[in-house]
């Protein structure tokens, strides 16, 4: 346990050394941060498809997670592919097993009559699910479990991302 906590003070003194600091830190006087800020602006369009809702919630609950009442500065726009293999093939060729990617490419526009591109990416994951033999029901459900899954995993890559392009603003502003 000591260990523990001396190594945790050493991580939190050398990073405080060379600049490091929490990318959702509060401002000055626990006032919202720029990337709580920055993140609360963001309207995300809709997507098509039960697994485009299930992201397009998923992204709406991490940047308005601050409680927030920003008006929306930018759009998020995200193309979202869910692929599946079946894996684990028998003798009879039946499968045992699914695997699912998703792959979401997103892009973030200024909500200006120019609609400049202010900066994209991409975010991938992988995720699976056993096929139980003779009961559909509970693999079509688990299906839908992993693509639950699947969306709230491409949200946090996504919200990571743009919070470090809020942060790079931030940093490139105040020098």
């Amino acid at each position: 346990m000591i260990v523990r906590s001396c190594a945790a003070l050493m991580l939190t003194l050398f990073g405080a050394g060379c600049g490091w600091h929490p990318l959702y830190a509060p401002g000055n006087a626990g006032d919202p941060g720029p990337v709580q800020r920055g993140l609360a602006q963001i309207s995300v369009s809709p997507l098509a498809e039960r697994s485009g809702q299930l992201l397009r919630l998923a992204l709406q609950q991490r940047f308005d997670r601050f409680g927030l009442a920003e008006p929306h500065k930018y759009d998020l726009r995200v193309s979202l592919a869910i692929s599946s293999e079946a894996i684990a093939i028998q003798p009879d060729n039946s499968s045992t097993f699914t695997r699912l990617v998703g792959s979401a490419d997103w892009s973030l526009l200024a909500q200006t009559p120019q609609r400049a591109t202010l900066a994209s990416g991409a975010a991938r994951d992988v995720d699976g699910y056993n096929i139980i033999v003779q009961q559909y029901f509970a693999s079509d459900l688990e299906n839908e479990v992993v693509q639950r899954r699947i969306a709230d995993a491409l949200a946090d890559k996504i919200a990571e991302q743009l919070a470090a392009y809020f942060s790079k603003q931030q940093v490139a502003a105040s020098q």
